[in-house]
């Protein structure tokens, strides 16, 4: 018999998918977190349940195959049965159907990070996903939830055993923080995937913004897909000062684009927290984003959050940050230092291993 281990599962992105997104970040650094607090994840299935769509044929596609999974894994695991079950992210377009059904097996307590409730999709073409969502989120023993926006829901349909833990949103800050640049031109930089809906919008409104700017600036862009050519065109005015490096999946190439900018400058519509917020403070890099939900939660108080829709307070919060180059220093330093003492992996890791020990002792 080896020694206890927890059962990981991702329903919607597993940790090691090659396409990047804050999703599949979270899920790695859950996965850290776990291992950090002496829980010894282990992902025991890659299978994704996400259903972008509603299409009816892929959701019964999708629960066909989560039970050949779930059969799967439990045979798999019978003679040295997982003693935590821990489930990272699960929602309407993408529920945990494995989890449930592995804690009844197994006997285990079974915990969701990012669990969501979503009374509105009860009908419609999500609503049979929905429903095996909220059952999955009713048979947990343990929630962490990281957006106050998804709290007033579970609150409102808690079992009475469940525990609710708030978890702030956490990244693992990597290595110290790299001098900026000299300060002209000033250098903003994104990192965001280029999809159609929020983020398109996103990267709309920081377009409608640049043309407020009353200075030299240059912006580099990290992302890629089917928006794409709608992100060139609302770039194309600004000519070469715009560069896109494409999809970035080293997370060192990543960090190299923060540290050649001094601002990381993203609106965030529609963002449920953000995860590129946290790692370009990681990166001594101060945000400018929109005052929204979401990012309210990850922008420490070095950044510049204004209010949406508003490209000339956009570009106003650029400009006072960057009016001082010694203050844009100061701004960095303070960004690294709130994500460290709020959002780092290592503190996360003793508040979730405390927590852990009470739902699931060993």
């Amino acid at each position: 018999m080896t020694a206890p281990w927890t059962a990981y599962l991702t329903p919607m992105k597993p940790p090691d998918h090659p396409n990047p997104s804050g999703d599949r970040r979270l899920a790695r650094v859950f996965s850290r977190a776990l291992d950090l607090a002496g829980r010894r994840p282990l992902l025991v299935s890659r299978l994704r349940t996400l259903d972008m769509k509603g299409d009816a044929d892929r959701q019964a596609a999708i629960i066909a195959e989560a039970e050949a999974e779930t059969t799967r894994l439990i045979e798999e695991h019978r003679g040295d049965p997982p003693r935590l079950i821990f489930t990272y992210h699960c929602y309407y377009k993408a529920p945990d159907l494995i989890g449930p059904a592995l804690a009844e097996a197994f006997g285990a307590p079974y915990v969701i990070a990012e669990g969501s409730r979503a009374p509105a999709r009860r009908e419609g073409r999500w609503a049979r996903f929905t429903a095996l969502s909220d059952a999955a989120i009713d048979r947990a023993d343990a929630v962490l939830w990281m957006s106050a926006r998804d709290l007033p829901a579970l609150e409102a349909e808690k079992p009475a055993r469940q525990r609710l833990r708030h978890v702030p949103p956490f990244v693992a800050p990597g290595a110290p923080p790299k001098p900026m640049p000299a300060p002209d031109p000033l250098r903003l930089v994104v990192v965001a995937m280029m999809r159609d809906g929020d983020k398109l919008a996103s990267y709309r409104a920081l377009a409608d913004a640049l043309p407020h700017l009353d200075r030299d600036w240059r912006l580099t862009l990290v992302g890629d897909g089917e928006a794409r050519p709608a992100v060139e065109a609302a770039m194309a005015p600004f000519g070469d000062r715009v560069t896109f490096l494409g999809q970035l999946d080293d997370r060192g190439d990543v960090r190299a684009a923060l540290d050649g900018a001094h601002i990381f400058a993203w609106p965030g519509v529609g963002e449920a927290f953000g995860m590129a917020y946290l790692e370009a403070q990681a990166a001594g890099r101060p945000v400018v984003a929109e005052n929204r939900p979401g990012v309210q939660d990850v922008v420490g108080p070095s950044g510049r959050l204004t209010p949406p829709r508003d490209p000339a307070a956009f570009a106003a919060a650029i400009e006072a940050l960057a009016a001082d180059p010694v203050a844009l220093e100061t701004a960095g330093a303070d960004a690294r230092r709130y994500v460290l003492e709020n959002h780092g992996v290592e503190a996360t890791a003793r508040n979730l291993g405390a927590f852990l020990q009470e739902v699931a002792p060993w």
